[in-house]
This record gives structure tokens, C-alpha cells and sequence, in this order.
């Protein structure tokens, strides 16, 4: 090869030499144990920034900086952390960690990271989103005033939920909080709100449960499933209700309206403290970590409903607690019930004595109120929970007596059917139109001297006659949301002759 050749060769290389460079914040793996990672010489980490770990043996696993110290990091490790050894290089990515979002995920179960887990295949996410954020504020928010129907006449009459609520659903073991968040799911279809069922600590055959009757009821094509069960990592328990939030933020900031329910939180924050004693974080009551606090409340408050400016569209949440023997004073509920715009109190009693869904209307209220029903609702249920109050407080003492006078009677008989009427079986939501009918024809007085025993079959039967020969009403009703006197006066009729032809 001739000189000039060589010159030109190596000034041809030269000019194509690629100078740039990166640079990586690395560590190393100090100690590993339980999920939980420790790392040295990671500088200017970020809380919840994503790191890489690269094991000896070439794999990378993902984890999550959560502990920042100032010579060492603690990092939630996203995977099998049983491959991990100590010596092994942490790499900082200089991203939050993020989770797929979008219209892709409906119909779909996804894991505590947002990956796919029902055998169904990739999801193609066009978008991520960050895992934490803070919260919208004061300024963005509008006022709660659109109804959130569940489809559950005692709820929607008397503790009332809407959109951009955060309502707690509060109760033991098997009393029913799961079937209600179920319910409310249900009767969300062709209402436009997509819903995210986050479960966190739950048995998967539950879930399988779960997803095949929403699957019946055709709720999954406005649903996605968060799922970390209990035998996955206590990492993903932990990451699954952020999950959860930011996907139903996809909706929300888009102007649609979501619903997220939290299955549960007692988990939560069990997964939690789970982590921080592991981290070695100083505990306090109860061995959870001082910030347990915060740990739900940045979590609830995303939960919202914005102002027209600002999209206007909304985000409720409907986390559930599980208190043990009664307890709401313990102190995961009590901090829950601080945070939460009212809560729906399940009792045992209440369950075991057939009233279901057995919901204590003294002990559960809704801090939106009335704001949040239509108005149809509203005329009819007006004095509803003051007598239902009134009921159970007269029943407690007519116990003790046989001599009572006419209006206590009056009172008794009428809190008696009452509480029949507001019996419902799971996942047979009703739409308001059909409540609005038989809270009117209890509270009309139309069902007092039909026996208590029969009122079950009389609102079967009421409902079978409006819905085949006056479904004029029905209709009235649903489209104008509101009891005109000449339709008060209709209703009232045709109710008080189908009573009497039933009696």
C-alpha cells in the first residue's frame, strides 16, 4: 500500500472517530436480603428514581431507590433478588421509575409494575408515566358535584359518593367490602368511567374470581386489574396502589372519569413496614415506620376532580380498610378515616343477622352529602337516614317495654320496612330510577300494613309492574332526574293500588 493510501486511510478514520462518551452513576451492592437492596457510592440519587442492577451472571434486574442516606442508598428490588450479590454494579438511570399507561391496558391484568400477567401478551403502551406525583392542587380542584352511582340503594340514598370522592369502605373480615367495590364497578357500565380493582395482598384464586364476573357482566372493557397478590414480592405489594393511581391518571387528565378501588390498604401498609424494618428505618406505634401517614395520603389525595380549565375530568378512589373485632380505632383506620371524604362502616352483626349489605348507617357518612345525588334521589331520601337513625335507636329500647304509643309504633313499623328495602343481593345493581320507586313507595307510606316478611316479594313484584306497564315513569324519571308533584301524585297512586291488590 502506497504512503498516500496509508494518510488517507488514518485521516478517514480520524475524522469518523466518535469522541462522545457517557458517564453512569454506578455503585455497589453492599448487602441484599428479603427484596431489599443496600448500595455505596450512588451520588445525587433521586427518591423513587429506577436503578439497574447487573448481577455476575450478566442479567440486569430493576429496582427503585427508596432510602436515601448520606452514604448509602436502600433500593426495592423489581425482580429476583435471590440473583443478586453483594460486590454486583448498581446503575442509576436518572428516571423515576415509570409503568405503562392507556386505553391498551382495558380489559387486562397487570402486576405491580404494569406487566402483563394474564397470559393475553404484551400490552402496546404508547405511554409511561411516572409511578409518583405529587397531587393536584387546591386551585386545580372543582367541588364534588356529580353523582358516582353504585347501584346500592343504601349507599346511594343515604351515604352518597361522587366523583373525585375518596369514600372508605371499613368493616372485619367477610363482611362484604369487596362485594361493594365490585357492585360499583358493575354498575359503572355505559356511564363512562373506567375502572382500575387494585388488589394488593389478596389470593390469586380470588382474583381469578373477581375477574370472571366482571368477564359475566361484560365490566371488563372499561376495567384493568392491578394485581399483587399474596404471593408476590413484598415490593410490588408495596408499588401495586401507585400503579393503580397513576393509570386511572391517564383518564383523569385526559377529561374521562375514573374509579380506583384500593383492595386493601391494611396490606399496604403491612407491605410497607414490612420494607422499612428491613431498611432498618426507626419504628413507632405499631412497628410501622413514622411516615405511614404519608404513605397513604399522597397516595389518596391524586384522587380528584378537576376544574373545566383544567380538564375537568375526574379520579375517585375507593379504598377499603380491614379492621379487627370492630376496631375502628386502631391506627391504620383512624389515619385512613382522617385523610378520606367519609367511609361506609360494615358491621359483623349487621351481616350475620341477614341485613346485607350490612352497613352501620350511624357509624358511615359521606362528607359530599347530598351535592352528590340527583335530585330525584334527593326528594325521596331526604329524611331517610334521620329516621333510619331514629329507628334503631326506638328498637334498642322498645326491647324493654310492650307499652308503646301509636307515633313510636308508626316509627318502628316504618324503620321495619325500611331496612327489608334496603336489603339488596351482590352484584345486582339497580339503576336510579328503580331506587328512587322503592324508597318512595316505603317512605310514601304505601308499605306499611304489608307484613315484613313479604316485602322482599313486594318489591320484586312492584318492580315487574313498572317495568312492563308503567315504564313511562321509569323513563321520566331517569331522563328528567327530578319528581315533578304531577308524578309524585302518579307514582303515589299507582303504588297504593298495586298495595292493596297485593295485600
Amino acid at each position: 500500500m502506497k504512503e498516500q493510501d496509508i494518510i488517507k486511510q488514518i485521516e478517514t478514520q480520524i475524522d469518523n472517530l466518535d469522541l462522545s462518551f457517557k458517564t453512569e452513576k454506578t455503585g455497589i451492592i453492599q448487602t441484599v436480603g428479603d427484596g431489599v437492596a443496600v448500595a455505596i457510592g450512588l451520588m445525587d440519587t433521586a427518591y423513587g428514581e429506577r436503578v439497574i442492577i447487573k448481577t455476575s451472571d450478566g442479567e440486569e434486574i430493576e429496582g427503585m431507590a427508596m432510602d436515601l442516606r448520606e452514604d448509602e442508598v436502600g433500593i426495592i428490588v423489581l425482580g429476583r433478588y435471590e440473583k443478586i450479590k453483594e460486590g454486583d454494579i448498581v446503575v442509576s438511570t436518572n428516571e423515576i421509575l415509570s409503568v405503562p399507561i392507556g386505553m391498551e391496558l382495558l380489559g387486562r391484568v397487570v402486576d405491580g409494575k404494569g406487566e402483563p400477567i394474564d397470559g393475553k401478551g404484551k400490552i402496546n403502551a404508547k405511554e409511561t408515566s411516572e409511578i409518583e406525583k405529587v397531587a393536584p392542587g387546591v386551585i386545580t380542584r372543582a367541588g364534588v358535584n356529580t353523582s358516582l352511582a353504585t347501584g346500592i340503594t343504601a349507599i346511594d340514598s343515604l351515604i352518597p359518593i361522587g366523583r373525585g370522592q375518596r369514600e372508605l369502605i371499613i368493616g372485619d373480615r367477610n363482611t362484604g367490602k369487596t362485594s361493594i367495590a365490585i357492585d360499583t364497578i358493575i354498575n359503572q357500565k355505559g356511564k363512562g368511567v373506567y375502572c382500575i380493582y387494585c388488589a394488593i395482598g389478596q389470593k390469586n384464586s380470588k382474583i381469578s374470581q373477581i375477574v370472571a364476573k366482571l368477564e359475566s357482566a361484560e365490566a371488563m372493557k372499561y376495567t384493568i386489574i392491578v394485581n399483587a397478590s399474596s404471593s408476590d414480592p413484598v415490593t410490588e405489594q408495596y408499588l401495586a396502589p401507585y400503579t393503580a393511581a397513576t393509570i386511572g391518571e391517564y383518564f383523569r387528565d385526559r377529561k374521562m372519569d375514573a374509579l380506583v378501588v384500593y383492595d386493601d390498604l391494611t396490606k399496604h401498609a403491612w407491605a410497607y413496614r414490612q420494607l422499612s424494618l428491613i431498611l432498618k428505618r426507626p419504628s413507632g406505634r405499631e412497628a410501622y415506620p413514622g411516615d405511614v401517614f404519608y404513605l397513604h395520603s399522597r397516595l389518596l389525595e391524586r384522587a380528584a376532580k378537576l376544574k373545566e380549565e383544567n380538564g375537568g375530568g375526574s379520579l375517585s378512589a375507593l379504598p377499603i380498610i380491614e379492621t379487627q373485632i370492630g376496631d375502628i380505632s386502631a391506627y391504620i383506620p383512624t389515619n385512613l378515616i382522617s385523610i378520606t371524604d367519609g367511609q361506609i362502616y360494615l358491621e359483623s352483626d349487621l351481616f350475620y343477622a341477614g341485613i346485607r349489605p350490612a352497613i352501620n348507617i350511624g357509624l358511615s357518612v359521606s362528607r359530599v352529602g347530598s351535592k352528590a345525588q340527583v335530585r330525584a334521589m334527593k326528594q325521596v331520601a331526604g329524611r331517610l337516614k334521620l329516621d333510619m337513625a331514629q329507628y334503631r335507636e326506638l328498637a334498642a329500647f322498645s326491647q324493654f317495654g310492650s307499652d308503646l304509643d301509636e307515633n313510636t309504633k308508626k316509627l318502628l313499623t316504618r324503620g321495619d320496612r325500611i331496612t327489608q328495602i334496603l336489603k339488596q343481593k351482590v352484584y345486582s345493581p339497580l339503576p336510579v330510577e328503580i331506587q328512587v320507586l322503592i324508597i318512595y313507595s316505603v317512605t310514601s307510606g304505601a308499605t306499611d300494613n304489608i307484613p315484613v316478611e313479604k316485602i322482599e316479594d313486594f318489591e320484586v313484584k312492584l318492580i315487574e309492574n313498572f317495568e312492563s306497564v308503567h315504564q313511562d315513569v321509569l323513563t321520566e324519571i331517569r331522563e328528567k332526574k327530578e319528581l315533578s308533584d304531577e308524578l309524585k301524585e302518579q307514582m303515589t297512586n299507582i303504588i297504593s293500588e298495586f298495595a292493596t291488590n297485593y295485600v
